[in-house]
């Protein structure tokens, strides 16, 4: 059995890819018995060509269908030999270092079933990688006018954790998907990620599903990643971004979401 899978999703950025697997392969985590598992969403691009080129534990798994991030992903979970499962996005950068010191996190929190690295913008700022679980007011205060309210800001602030330094570690309700350090035990009651949702959401949905198991969830300052992505579907307000392809998937998502945990008590309280 590995130590460590890493799970790599392509979906139409080989290029973003190439570059991940070259800093993963010139800048590895040394200290860890790992392979890397790429899973291509029938991108029809170069992929075969990109992993064939990169050497080291890398294995491809092609879908026939495009089916979302939950169900690419999962692929390389039903794959994944690793006690320790790390999804990364191609467009993150992360140093071998960093990786050993999540892995290292988990195997001193037993507890713990995830866990998050601060993530910040290829600038040098932060990105809000944790939050708090939110209510039926995300969509009200996220895409409409009302997020310039002063309830809106207040609702905001919160679900964002401005409160919170984050320079130091803490438990926390949800952890965005982009990068993600995932206990293999703890999957065995938890699940895979909910395939229901095509994109967006399923990150909240899987992270809640671990507080539900008493399975907790943290964020680690201790390490960091880079984050190149930019979230284009919460661009604009509602009636405008409803001509957004990804606003659209992210609103049906949330609705999912909303109604899936509607009469379900938050597991943090």
């Amino acid at each position: 059995m590995k130590e460590l899978s890493i799970i790599i999703l392509n979906y139409r950025q080989s290029g973003l890819v190439k570059y991940l697997l070259r800093r993963l392969v010139s800048d590895p985590p040394t200290n860890l018995d790992y392979e890397i598992i790429a899973v291509d969403n029938d991108s029809k691009d170069d992929i075969e060509e990109v992993v064939a080129k990169n050497s080291g534990p890398i294995t491809l798994i092609k879908s026939k269908k495009n089916r979302g991030y939950a169900s690419g992903n999962n692929l390389g979970i039903k794959k994944a030999q690793g006690k320790y499962i790390l999804i990364l996005n191609p467009d993150i950068v992360i140093s071998g270092k960093d990786i050993e010191i999540m892995v290292e996190w988990l195997k001193n929190h037993p507890q713990v079933g995830m866990v998050g690295p601060k993530i910040n913008n290829p600038d040098g700022t932060l990105q809000y990688s944790c939050l708090r679980f939110p209510d039926w007011r995300l969509p009200f205060f996220r895409r409409t006018f009302l997020g310039g309210t002063a309830a809106g800001k207040k609702w905001t602030d919160n679900y964002l954790m401005l409160d919170f330094d984050h320079q130091s570690d803490q438990a926390v309700d949800w952890l965005f998907g982009a990068c993600l350090l995932a206990r293999a035990e703890a999957l065995k009651t938890i699940g895979l990620l909910d395939e229901r949702y095509f994109l967006y959401m399923e990150d909240l949905d899987w992270c809640r599903r671990f507080w539900e198991k008493n399975w907790e969830v943290w964020y680690t300052a201790e390490a960091t990643a880079i984050h190149f992505h930019h979230r284009q579907s919460a661009e604009g307000f509602v009636l405008i971004a409803l001509f957004s392809r990804s606003a659209r998937i992210h609103l049906t998502s949330w609705f999912k979401y909303f109604f899936k945990f509607l009469n379900k008590p938050n597991p943090r309280k």
